[in-house]
Formats: C-alpha cells, sequence, structure tokens
C-alpha cells in the first residue's frame, strides 16, 4: 500500500489500480513507473496490482521488482479473466484499469479520478484507433459501438476503452458476467449504462503499442460477433426480438389477408408459418426481458 503526497487533509478514497498483462516485459516498467509516477504525486493512497496472465517471459518478475503486487495465472485465461481477479483482490473504494503494452496514457488517471465518486464509472475515451490490423477491427467496433448505443439509448464515444475507473461496489454487481476475452471492457460499460448507473468520458490520447498485439483476426473477430448476441440478450432484447417479430407478425397477418381474397378466404401455409414465427419471436423476447429484469434485481 503506498501513501500519496499530496498535501490536502481531505480523506481521498483508496485508489486499486489494476493492470492484467500477458508477455509485456518490452513495456511494463515504463508503464508502473508511469503510474507510480503520478499517482504518488496525487492526493490519492493506492495499492498497485499487476495480473500476470500466465506470461512465458520476464512480465510477472518486471512487475514485481517495480513494486506492484503481482497476482499470477498458471496458464493464460484472457484479459477479462485477469479484470475479474484483479477486481476480486482488490482493496480500493475506486477501481483504475489500464493496459501494460503502452498505449494509454496513464499520467491521466488523475483527471479520470477527479470525476469519482461524482459519476460510478469513468472513461478514458481516445481520438484514434492505433490497433493493429485496422481495416478488420475497426468496421467491427464501428458496429458494435453503435448497436450499443441503440440498446443503452445512450452516446456511447468509447465502447472498448482499456483505461476506465469505477467504483468497485458497483462493479461486484456485475462482475461474474464479465466475459475472458477482450469484449471483457465492452461488457463493463454497457452494465453500468443498462442497469442506470453513470458513466463520465473523458478524452484521452492513444498510442501504438510497444511489443507484439494479442489479438487474433478470426477468433476475435469470432468472439466480437458472439458478443454482439451478448448484448442483445444481456442487456435489452426488447429493442430487437419485438421490431424483429412484428415486422414478421404484419407481414404474415398482410399475406393473409391477400391469401383471403385471392383465395376465397383460404389461408396458405406461408402465412401462418409467418405469423407464428412473428409470435415466437415477441413471446422469446419477452421471456428474455423478464429474465434480464430479475436478474437485475438479484
Amino acid at each position: 500500500m503506498r501513501e500519496s503526497t499530496g498535501t490536502s487533509g481531505e480523506r481521498k478514497p483508496l485508489v486499486s489500480v489494476v493492470i492484467p498483462a500477458f508477455n509485456e516485459e518490452e513495456a511494463i516498467a515504463d508503464e508502473l513507473r508511469e503510474i507510480t509516477t503520478v499517482m504518488d504525486r496525487s492526493e490519492y493512497q493506492y495499492e498497485l496490482i499487476v495480473i500476470d496472465d500466465g506470461s512465458t517471459d520476464r512480465t510477472g518478475e518486471i512487475a514485481k521488482a517495480s513494486g506492484a503486487t503481482v497476482i499470477r495465472h498458471p496458464v493464460n485465461k484472457g484479459s477479462g479473466a485477469s479484470r475479474r481477479t484483479g477486481i476480486h483482490n482488490s482493496q480500493g473504494e475506486i477501481i483504475v484499469m489500464a493496459d501494460a503494452d503502452g498505449t494509454y496514457p496513464c499520467y491521466q488517471i488523475p483527471e479520470l479520478l477527479k470525476w469519482l465518486p461524482e459519476y460510478d464509472q469513468v472513461v478514458g475515451a481516445r481520438h484514434t484507433e492505433e490497433g493493429t490490423l485496422k481495416l478488420l477491427r475497426m468496421p467491427t467496433k464501428w458496429f458494435i459501438r453503435h448497436l450499443a448505443c441503440f440498446l443503452s439509448g445512450k452516446e456511447i464515444p468509447d465502447l472498448n476503452s482499456g483505461l476506465r475507473a469505477f467504483k468497485r461496489d458497483v462493479m461486484l454487481k456485475f462482475v461474474d458476467f464479465i466475459p475472458d476475452g477482450f469484449s471483457c471492457v465492452t461488457t463493463m460499460t454497457l452494465s453500468f449504462l443498462t442497469n442506470g448507473y453513470t458513466i463520465k468520458y473523458v478524452p484521452i490520447e492513444y498510442f501504438r503499442r510497444v511489443g507484439k498485439s494479442k489479438f487474433h483476426p478470426v477468433r476475435d473477430t469470432y468472439n466480437y460477433m458472439l458478443l454482439v448476441v451478448r448484448m442483445i440478450m444481456y442487456y435489452n432484447p426488447l429493442k430487437i426480438f419485438v421490431p424483429v417479430g412484428m415486422a414478421i407478425l404484419v407481414a404474415g397477418l398482410a399475406k393473409a389477408v391477400r391469401d383471403m381474397i385471392v383465395y376465397y378466404f383460404k389461408v396458405t401455409g406461408s402465412a401462418i408459418v409467418a405469423i407464428s414465427v412473428g409470435v415466437q419471436i415477441i413471446v422469446v423476447g419477452l421471456l428474455a426481458d423478464l429474465i434480464v429484469k430479475r436478474v437485475g434485481k438479484t
């Protein structure tokens, strides 16, 4: 646990800075040095936790030598699994999440913290996309972000940012929904927005990573597509199921009316199928919404 060197007499909440890391020996020392420097200058007491996610290089050793508490996964479990481990093992009232690859401006962490506890979560909103395979990632992220805006009814400048701060007690309500992979930060955002919690977006810079990217074009794009399904089912199923079901139902009813006119009060099988499918989709949406509401109250 580190004491801050701030001079204010006002008590500041303890902050847990959690860094998931997998084979980041090239960048992690500089990252932790930057975090330590900026937090030591702040008015916050803090702890620095690194989740060594099954690294096969010196990531854990370097993090420990840099003064961080290191929790090691014996095998690589994924960024989301590491974040869950960090949340469960943190002590702070506020948790800051960052990456270990040099992409985020950790010197801006105090700018995020100043908006807490006024907001429940503060997200560093990036100006640009500097990741690898932009032609593949950007259209997918654009689609998912706009779907998230539609489902939540909120404008979301950056859905996938890895630099964020949030209230630990709120996140504990949703931590078990966080998936193992890259989509974990998307889940963190939507879990708050769709359950009435507030999010503040603070503009930040974004840099090219140090070292090799862990993004796998086929596997992770497939997982992004699965995320779309999860987003619909977890957060606002009625917004998708009811319009689709109603469209099919109306088309089926229109076909039935036409059939009755053309075939003298006989309805074809295609019209009956469309009506049945439309009703079933609406019912599935209602049941999914009931489950979502029920889970949200537990």
